[in-house]
């Protein structure tokens, strides 16, 4: 069963480093890539207005946060690619100390 998940996450309001994080979207590393699919990552989009970002993932049921969070962690090349995204964003309103992407709550569907 697939599981969808929608976040969000601001980025610097400075159109060179927006310009620079589109870039690096357009093509993301392979290791980053792996990463994702070996998680449970079916469906990954991210939308941009302005500086918000948007993200939906769609997982199957062996994604957890919990999971990817310790795989991340353990992987040198997600931590690079984690700390070099840093320069771009900034955590929107009401985030936790540290914490990038924010889980959406879901208020409508139809």
């Amino acid at each position: 069963m697939a599981h969808r998940y929608c976040l969000t996450l601001d980025l610097v309001d400075d159109e060179a480093l927006i310009a620079g994080y589109e870039k690096y979207h357009e093509a993301i590393w392979p290791e980053i890539r792996k990463s994702i699919v070996d998680s449970g990552i079916t469906s990954m989009e991210i939308y941009r207005f302005d500086v918000r970002l948007f993200m939906i993932m769609e997982t199957n049921d062996s994604f957890s946060f919990e999971k990817k969070a310790a795989a991340d962690a353990a992987n040198v090349k997600v931590q690079e690619w984690e700390n070099l995204m840093w320069k771009y964003q900034q955590p929107v309103k009401g985030a936790l100390n540290g914490e990038k992407w924010v889980l959406m709550n879901k208020i409508f569907a139809l």
